[in-house]
């Protein structure tokens, strides 16, 4: 879809409710507004529905001359990302300033922080996943973004034998998000995907006997 950060902040220019449940604060301020049902949406000029995040349809709201709705909705439709910072009292759209490492509630038996193995190029990454399993085989774990971030940037680097058809997938369509072969030669790479609205990734990649795979988890987050 094209523009779609920039449609997403034109949209949020207009709208006046998160949908996130988030009231706290002392700048509310009591307005007279109304329901407006008859107001119809398309997306890339298909009729499309408004819901919120338990599936309820959306009614637009009208406020002096103009129409708002829920940050969230919009984004989900065009696929952008939207947070929202409590501490600043801040929505987020897009990729977040600060990247989050995938290193928090990682889990896989190649999972490791034994220095013996955390090193690579002569920098101790200290927390990090690597498959040193023999044989040809599937090396593969599964990460939780649960529909927070924009980005995922994974570093890796193949070991003795290059690792095939390295793949970002999400888990609950099976929609591949990012595949590429991994050669040694290229050492430590960096690969980019678009995870807005994933809630589960399933990475993979074909390793060879001989080879192994290295991914530093401190250095690979989502944005």
């Amino acid at each position: 879809m094209k523009n779609k950060v920039t449609a997403a902040l034109i949209a949020s220019a207009m709208l006046g409710c998160l949908g996130t449940g988030v009231y706290a604060g002392s700048n509310l301020q009591e307005i007279k507004a109304y329901l407006n049902p008859g107001i119809k949406f398309k997306v890339d000029g298909q009729p499309v529905q408004l819901t919120n995040s338990s599936g309820a349809v959306i009614t637009p709201i009208v406020y002096d001359n103009n129409t708002y709705l829920p940050v969230r909705s919009i984004s989900n439709l065009l696929g952008v990302t939207v947070n929202f910072d409590g501490k600043s009292n801040t929505v987020e759209l897009g990729e977040q300033t600060e990247g989050v490492s995938i290193a928090k509630g990682f889990d896989s038996s190649y999972h490791t922080k034994d220095p013996k193995v955390t090193i690579y190029n002569g920098k101790d990454y200290k927390d990090v996943f690597f498959d040193n399993g023999s044989g040809t085989r599937g090396s593969s774990f599964m990460l939780y973004p649960e529909g927070k971030y924009q980005k995922l940037y994974i570093q890796i680097a193949a070991i003795g034998e290059d690792l095939k058809e390295f793949t970002i997938q999400d888990s609950d369509t099976d929609t591949v998000l990012k595949k590429q072969d991994v050669r040694v030669e290229d050492g430590l790479v960096t690969i980019e995907a678009d995870i807005s609205g994933v809630k589960a990734l399933y990475v993979h990649g074909d390793a060879k006997s001989g080879g192994s795979v290295f991914i530093p988890l401190t250095t690979s987050y989502y944005k």
